[in-house]
């Protein structure tokens, strides 16, 4: 394999799987997320991480030009159509007539 621009072949920055492939995977506890949180609790955390991250690549955007701008406001605006998304389906759980 040809080296990479830094000059280490690329099959050397990935590492391998696990040869022991028996073993059940078990996530690290770092960042798991309770299961028995309510559904309702995961969409408006889901809703504030998304809103929050629209804000972030928006106000990233303002330091850009060009292509580079372009690519920011377009993950902002993605980012912002998952947080209309997870909006509905919050909505759908718990209305809020």
């Amino acid at each position: 394999m040809a080296p990479n621009v830094i000059g280490i072949p690329l099959d050397k920055l990935i590492p391998d799987p696990p040869f022991n492939s028996s073993k059940p995977y078990n996530p690290s506890p770092m960042f798991l997320i309770s299961p028995d949180m309510n559904t309702e609790s995961l969409l408006a955390h889901a809703c504030e991480s998304l809103a929050s991250a629209s804000v972030l690549a928006s106000d990233f955007a303002t330091y850009l030009s060009g292509s580079q701008r372009s690519t920011a406001l377009a993950i902002a605006q993605i980012v912002m159509l998952a947080d209309l998304a997870v909006n509905r389906a919050l909505d759908i759980v718990d209305p809020q007539e």
